[in-house]
């Protein structure tokens, strides 16, 4: 019986080890189209950045008592960073439930995930990571993006507008 269990125990580890290393060790490279503010395509492969929240595309934010397109301004901040032509890297570190990957993108050495957070058009997504508080902090500070004015967190508004 306490073989049994050890088998058991041996197996269990061996799928979660593996399961999370082949992920951990994926790089996607290549040509990046933007979908928003934090999720792209390269190839066949739809990729979330890892540990940020971008606004929808039709969500809008509050500056100055008027909306405006906020969510679309995050798609084109992403856009402007993935110049046309420019191989974007992404480590992969995980697959969400929607069976996107997820993981941390490069433009040449500079962290994409870290820039739309510290510019402004993304929030530090807490729920699944603790990686950008500082950037966040950083725009948050200097009114950057949407932290001009006033916004309904992304997840809020998922969540609110099913």
């Amino acid at each position: 019986m306490g073989q049994k269990i050890l088998i058991f125990k041996i197996i269990i580890f061996s799928f979660f080890f593996f399961s999370f290393s082949s992920y951990s060790q994926t790089i996607i490279k290549g040509n990046a189209k933007i979908v928003d503010g934090d999720t792209i395509h390269i190839g066949k492969n739809k990729i979330r950045l890892h540990g940020i929240d971008a606004p929808e595309i039709d969500q809008t934010c509050v500056f100055k008592e008027k909306k405006w397109n906020c969510g679309i301004e995050a798609k084109l901040a992403l856009k402007k960073i993935i110049l046309k032509g420019t191989d974007v890297e992404c480590k992969i570190n995980d697959m969400d439930i929607y069976k996107r990957f997820v993981g941390i993108c490069f433009i040449n050495d500079q962290n994409i995930n870290k820039y739309m957070v510290n510019q402004g058009w993304a929030i530090a997504y807490r729920y699944y990571s603790h990686d950008y508080i500082e950037d966040e902090e950083f725009a948050k500070k200097n009114k950057l993006g949407i932290w001009k004015g006033y916004f309904e967190e992304p997840y809020l508004f998922r969540k609110n507008n099913k």
